[in-house]
């Protein structure tokens, strides 16, 4: 049986402001097409297809059509949820489904598989949808279940004790953050949240022996934690630190005996994302950026002082740049005084407008020209002081 594992399509994602659909369109042809290509008998799809838990309808409409197209291509379809899908939204249509398409979304069903035949026999493929602590507890009251991990761990208990009575092959598709995986910085913006706040949980990967393999999503990455746990990432680029980092899916060759190999037939990518980082001017003029003209871009300007209007003027140079960071460099050293002190210590005029200027511009005071026609302004205003207090 030839198994292609793939996730976190997230249907409905922005970047940076951009909507993502057409591009997801594209690629997810591309998978469709890979399925033809290579024979594939199941698609299994790891949890977060939609992005939203209340997806715009346009989401549902392309996850019909690709679906469609999946199953037109000659392959079954096994897709769970995960915790940026509503299980409920996403599982209610399941039973009026054309043959062949599985959706996994209610944790009750956990221990029951999608049997799927080949020439060799049955293989048991077991969904286990995002399981939250919380909303499994009353589903599992005995298990004390109070982390992901022990909901895994429960769940998992239920498909082994399943496998042991079947005896047969067997797939799991799971959807968590399991042990092994780089937590940073290249994860997606909800771990990255976790690890702040320290409550990141962690599954660890000993919880999936036992399956000849297990599907895992939730990381955007491709991930190999053991020759039979894998993550497949995201099938598009959704964050500048993903840049580079291959696109594509798992190409799994189950035979009599189990897993047999696996391979990674890569997704093209519709526009690379490129950081570019200088002054403004840099960004603008140098030659060597006009490769990254069609490009995704993020500029981070290391301008002293900021400048006007940057994101206009960029996009003309490159018109997807997408976000901007400020990184100022060779400002001046921090003296430790307070705003106030300094304010205090400014023996002229021409000072006390420096104490203002040096913060506000990140550590650059006024220019030559700035500080020449600044004395013209306060020589002009200190005659007319002069003028003032002289009795007529």
């Amino acid at each position: 049986m030839r198994i292609l594992h793939t996730s976190d399509w997230h249907i409905g994602r922005t970047f940076h402001g951009n909507a993502t659909l057409d591009a997801l369109r594209g690629v997810l042809d591309a998978l469709t097409a890979q399925v033809r290509e290579h024979g594939v008998d199941v698609v299994v799809i790891a949890g977060d297809v939609f992005d939203s838990a209340t997806p715009a309808a346009a989401c549902y409409s392309m996850l019909t059509d690709v679906l469609r197209g999946i199953s037109a291509a000659g392959a079954q379809i096994v897709l769970t949820s995960g915790n940026h899908d509503n299980a409920a939204r996403l599982g209610f249509m399941a039973p009026l489904l054309r043959d062949g398409i599985h959706v996994v979304t209610d944790a009750a069903s956990v221990g029951t598989p999608v049997t799927i035949d080949d020439a060799h026999g049955p293989v048991h493929f077991y969904g286990i949808p995002y399981l939250e602590p919380i909303m499994v507890r009353g589903l599992w009251p005995d298990a004390g279940i109070r982390t992901q991990e022990q909901a895994i761990a429960h769940a998992m208990g239920l498909v082994n004790a399943d496998r042991a009575a079947r005896g047969e092959r067997s797939v799991v598709a799971s959807h968590c953050f399991a042990a092994g995986v780089e937590a940073s910085p290249g994860v997606e913006r909800e771990i990255r949240t976790d690890l702040r706040q320290g409550s990141l949980d962690v599954v660890p990967i000993s919880a999936f022996d036992g399956p000849d393999y297990v599907a895992l999503g939730h990381i955007h990455g491709r991930s190999r934690l053991g020759e039979h746990v894998r993550y497949s990432g995201a099938p598009l680029h959704y964050s500048f630190s993903e840049a580079g980092k291959p696109r594509g899916s798992w190409l799994v060759d189950l035979d009599a005996g189990g897993l047999a190999q696996v391979a990674w037939p890569e997704l093209p990518v519709p526009r690379p994302l490129v950081t570019l980082r200088g002054t403004l001017e840099e960004l603008l003029s140098d030659p060597a950026h006009e490769a990254h003209a069609d490009a995704w871009v993020c500029a981070v300007l290391t301008d002293a002082t900021p400048q006007p209007d940057p994101m206009r003027r960029l996009q003309q140079r490159f018109p997807h740049c997408a976000t901007i960071q400020l990184d100022p460099q060779n400002r001046a050293d921090d003296d430790g005084l307070s705003y106030r002190a300094r304010v205090v210590a400014a023996r002229s005029d021409s000072e006390l407008i420096d104490t203002f200027l040096t913060p506000v511009r990140e550590g650059e005071g006024a220019t030559a020209d700035e500080a020449e026609l600044l004395a013209d302004v306060i020589a002009a205003r200190a005659a007319a002081d002069r003028d003032e207090t002289v009795p007529a």
